[in-house]
């Protein structure tokens, strides 16, 4: 996919609004975003169930596959365990190779998995929300989001809507304009799939090493679906919409913070290696022509609608067969440690000064609960449960939100990219932003509830 307009001078971009086709253009532009907008932005009800037209189709293409699709994913497995040895990219670095490594521990868990599980393998929480809730959604949604992506990225959407929004995105988030519509489809859709389109903009040059990794931890959280789960979990869905816009809120005032201190502050601001850069240019006038002729070079470049769905399905398929391994090792290592180890007890006990402020009837209760949100996002709530007081509950489940990384399926998702984030940089970062989304949203809480 080619994004070569991002480097075009605004005055020179004008001079494209008055090249002919400029209707035909118009047209494409507004069909194709219109699209891309209404399959990851727009709840329709489908079979009684409300969610995004991605969803609802994620959900079809499941039922009608049936008893092939677990075969599909343990094939993607297979390929994403396989790939790293047979391009040799398993020895780049020492976290590649761990990686590689976890895969083979992943491959191995998926295929007992598909055939006699042990108990310990099979306890309810652990294999069976491991295989088929994360790798049975993650594996579907990727690639089929990612067909679906191209109408966001593909045909100028994100230019267009980058010239008149990067006043607001530089200076609070220190992001470009464009990533403006890579945080809302962060947001309100999937984190795999935010990734997924992040680490693609940022190897097409449009976003340096540090302006990929701040929306990465910053706007790649968990999908408004999710985020019903967790309310229901902890009965809060009469308070439904001042809990997603304070999660919100919140996720967005924590990342304004984080983008100024370490370890994000220090991450390079340089591009991907051997790309063309593509920074964006301060545009002071005539805003809506630079807009326009900017997203009407982008869609000139374009390959066309077929050959960008097909390019972004095998991008979307190679994500996928990269993640779905370190999920299943990863993600399992995890959920043992919390169950069986008391590390997650000491990590809530450095939480508790922030659950006490907060003003938390339990604050050591919290503080664990909030702690195994490293392991799983959905974890806290289930610790939680809906017996606890409101203001607890309002609390925990808003955190759940924004805290964004978690090891079951985050992590992978980051470290799979080409985004230049460590594993000790996402633990501290994923501290940074608990601690800080248990002050911010405390008050709230206390106040409005």
């Amino acid at each position: 996919m080619s994004m070569q307009s991002w480097s075009q001078e605004p005055t020179a971009a004008i001079d494209t609004v008055s090249r002919p086709g400029a209707g035909k253009d118009a047209v494409k532009l507004i069909v194709c975003s219109a699209l891309g907008i209404f399959m990851f932005f727009i709840p329709i009800t489908y079979q009684e169930k409300t969610s995004i037209p991605l969803d609802h189709l994620v959900t079809i293409v499941r039922s009608l596959l049936g008893p092939v699709v677990p075969w599909l994913l343990l094939a993607l497995i297979a390929f994403g365990t396989a790939r790293p040895f047979s391009q040799g990219t398993w020895r780049a670095s020492t976290t590649k190779t761990i990686f590689a490594l976890l895969n083979i521990v992943g491959f191995i868990a998926a295929i007992l998995m598909m055939t006699s599980p042990p108990s310990w393998l099979d306890q309810p929480g652990v294999g069976p929300f491991l295989w088929g809730t994360l790798v049975g959604s993650v594996g579907l949604i990727v690639p089929i989001g990612a067909i679906f992506l191209g109408f966001l990225i593909g045909f100028g959407l994100m230019e267009f809507v980058g010239v008149f929004v990067r006043p607001v995105m530089k200076p609070l988030w220190k992001t470009p304009g464009r990533s403006a519509v890579d945080a809302v489809a962060s947001f309100v859709g999937s984190y795999s799939l935010g990734l997924f389109l992040t680490n693609r903009v940022y190897k097409s040059g449009g976003y340096t090493a540090k302006e990929a990794a701040i929306i990465a931890v910053g706007f790649s959280t968990v999908s408004v679906t999710f985020m019903v789960v967790v309310a229901n979990a902890l009965s809060i869905m009469d308070y439904w919409l001042l809990y997603f816009f304070t999660s919100l809120v919140v996720t967005y005032l924590v990342t304004a913070v984080l983008v100024r201190i370490p370890p994000l502050s220090r991450i390079p601001d340089e591009y991907y290696p051997g790309v063309t850069p593509q920074p964006e240019k301060a545009v002071g006038r005539d805003k809506f022509k630079v807009a326009w002729a900017q997203a009407r070079a982008t869609l000139q470049a374009s390959p066309g609608i077929a050959a960008t769905m097909w390019l972004n399905f095998k991008d979307g398929l190679l994500m996928a067969s990269s993640v779905l391994p370190s999920i299943m090792s990863v993600g399992l290592i995890g959920i043992l440690l919390g169950r069986h180890t008391p590390l997650f007890d000491w990590v809530g006990w450095l939480l508790y000064p922030f659950t006490w402020v907060a003003g938390i009837a339990d604050p050591a209760g919290a503080g664990k609960a909030v702690a195994l949100g490293y392991v799983e996002m959905f974890l806290p709530a289930s610790a939680i449960g809906p017996e606890a007081d409101l203001t607890t509950r309002f609390i925990i489940a808003v955190v759940c939100v924004s805290a964004v990384i978690f090891l079951s399926a985050m992590v992978p998702s980051i470290l799979a990219t080409d985004i230049p984030l460590k594993f000790w940089q996402l633990t501290v970062i994923w501290f940074e932003r608990v601690v800080l989304s248990i002050v911010l949203t405390a008050p709230i809480a206390h106040l409005l509830l």
